[in-house]
């Protein structure tokens, strides 16, 4: 985003030179990527990352250069008051969802002619050209504020009523570039009284824009939900200015100003009589309160702020907040949507208190003596003791997903199939935690065989994760092992059944553990061969199971071909 530095001196008296203002709005999170002289200007262009749309404005920008330089910021709350002027337009909202609140105002009797020098010079210096002096009003105050508005001939809205809804059946538009546009059913518009008059937060209808002939003005200010407008303008393939501010969040608050900003100005440069307000407001914003211990602040950052220090670091960047003692209460306002959590606040007193000014220490750990405790001594001899019998380890995800169960043919009451779902998967196929280490052996087989390697003897040691209700799952530590040879005749090898050989792996490791007292009795896993399987008990428990792939299975793998025994 293209910014003047003469513009941002409107809202702050900053004295220092260009070149220290880009370093300290770069050190502060916004990068100044570049600078260039325009007529005795200076021209920035800033990296706004797309969390900070309240930055998307001279006046954002000037918001934090005052912060940086601990400078009083010009605030401009612009109010009209003392109009008597009922509005012609009324104003309904049908989607409160997409649409928490709607403004306007008219503005009867306006001159349509150009703009005076000093507007199209600031317009043009941040990448805007000059259409005439309403509409540039609206694209001033877009940058200055960082409010979209619109401006509709009020003439041409029909039984002078605004209506905020969904597409619907309507699914053609035409808009201010001549495009005819077809809309998805649940694109939010602007209509009239017969028809759409706008793509709402993206572009205006051209059978409603100001011309040279428009006399009568109503002015938008609303608020789109995000989602929405990101969505549509994405479908559409249409971006403005106003869709990549209200794609990122605008104001809900702050937006009355914006409007009574450009009606001011459309009735210093264009002349006219201002109507009402016209305030439709379903959702009222709620300002979030946020607890912040003082101690968790200098912890996180390596500080020794004062309590009265951080509270006016927040202040500087119009976070309101109250002292509770050993704790403070942050009250974000509706333009730092951004701000949810109290790391959220830490983060803001480290870019104001600047980065540089936060000493550099050694991180300080506690280290392990290096001496196992029981638990991990016994995991460690689980693993000596299966490696002694030929197994190599692998290590898998701990994902699966729920065709892996079906393949097993795991029944749907079974413990297996109270799985966790991940809310944001790499891929599909791995879109669950697992409650079984099988599917991943089998998958460790099925890729080690596919090239061509005839002798498999793989275990993991893993955790699983069954969903309890609660919480948090159930994390049970599992012992998993797949083996696999071909029946191929040879002088020197025992031909000994793949069952036996993990049988007698099974042994090797309870001898190893001193572990007595275990039997062996039919399994009845469903996808585990009937004759050729086996639950193992110690004692009166039911320590797991052992047994050959069931057919079923193994022409489920397409490996009936070649006669395997894999257990």
């Amino acid at each position: 985003m293209q910014v003047s530095l003469d513009w941002i001196k409107d809202f702050v008296d900053i004295k220092a030179a260009p070149e220290a203002v880009a370093h300290r709005l770069t050190m502060a999170g916004l990068e100044i990527e570049g600078m260039e002289s325009d007529d005795g200007d200076v021209i920035m262009e800033v990296n706004v990352t797309p969390n900070r749309p309240d930055c998307l404005s001279i006046l954002g920008i000037a918001r934090e250069v005052a912060a940086v330089f601990y400078l009083p910021l010009k605030t401009r709350g612009v109010v009209i008051s003392g109009t008597k002027n009922p509005s012609d337009i009324q104003v309904e909202i049908d989607d409160p969802e997409l649409c928490g609140r709607y403004t306007g105002r008219s503005i009867t009797g306006v001159d349509i002619k150009d703009s005076p020098e000093w507007m199209k010079k600031r317009l043009g210096k941040c990448g805007i050209r000059s259409i005439n002096n309403v509409v540039d009003i609206t694209n001033y105050v877009l940058l200055e504020f960082g409010h979209p508005l619109h401006a509709f001939d009020a003439d041409k809205i029909q039984e002078k009523k605004i209506r905020v809804a969904r597409a619907g059946e309507n699914r053609k538009i035409v808009t201010l570039d001549g495009i005819e546009r077809t809309l998805q059913e649940d694109t939010l518009l602007i209509w009239d009284g017969k028809g759409p008059i706008a793509v709402a937060g993206i572009m205006g209808g051209g059978g409603s824009s100001v011309d040279e002939r428009t006399k009568n003005v109503f002015l938008e200010s609303a608020y789109f939900t995000p989602s929405s407008i990101r969505k549509s303008s994405k479908i559409l393939g249409l971006k403005s200015e106003s869709s990549y501010r209200f794609e990122r969040g605008t104001d809900i608050v702050f937006l009355e100003s914006a409007l009574n900003r450009a009606t001011l100005l459309i009735q210093e440069l264009a002349g006219g009589e201002i109507s009402d307000i016209v305030d439709a407001y379903p959702l009222k914003f709620e300002q979030p309160e946020i607890p912040v211990l003082y101690r968790k602040v200098n912890s996180l950052l390596g500080t020794e702020l004062e309590n009265e220090q951080i509270l006016k670091i927040l202040s500087r960047i119009g976070i309101k907040t109250e002292d509770r003692g050993d704790s403070f209460i942050a009250f974000p306002p509706a333009f730092r949507s951004d701000i949810k959590d109290p790391v959220d606040i830490v983060e803001e007193v480290a870019r104001c208190h600047g980065y540089e000014n936060i000493p550099v220490r050694v991180p300080k750990t506690v280290l392990p003596d290096g001496i196992l405790n029981k638990k991990e001594r016994a995991v460690h001899e689980i693993r000596e003791a299966i490696r002694k019998s030929g197994f190599n380890e692998v290590i898998n995800f701990s994902f699966m997903n729920s065709a892996d169960l079906d393949m097993l043919s795991i029944p749907e009451n079974d413990e297996r199939r109270k799985h966790i779902g991940l809310m944001n998967p790499l891929r599909q196929e791995e879109c669950l935690m697992r409650t079984t280490l099988v599917p991943s052996l089998i998958n460790n087989f099925l890729y080690n065989l596919s090239r061509d390697v005839r002798d498999i003897r793989f275990f993991e040691l893993a955790r699983i994760f069954i969903d309890t209700g609660k919480q948090l799952p159930s994390e049970g530590l599992r012992l998993g092992g797949i083996l696999y040879q071909e029946d191929v005749p040879a002088l020197w090898k025992e031909n000994v059944p793949a069952f036996f050989l993990a049988k007698g792996a099974l042994q090797s490791l309870f001898d190893e553990m001193k572990i007595t007292g275990c039997s062996f009795s039919p399994s009845e896993q469903v996808f585990l061969h009937k004759g050729k399987s086996a639950d193992i008990t110690a004692g009166e428990k039911n320590i797991g199971f052992m047994g050959e792939l069931g057919p079923n299975i193994i022409e489920r793998l397409g490996l009936k071909v070649h006669k395997p025994e894999i257990v």
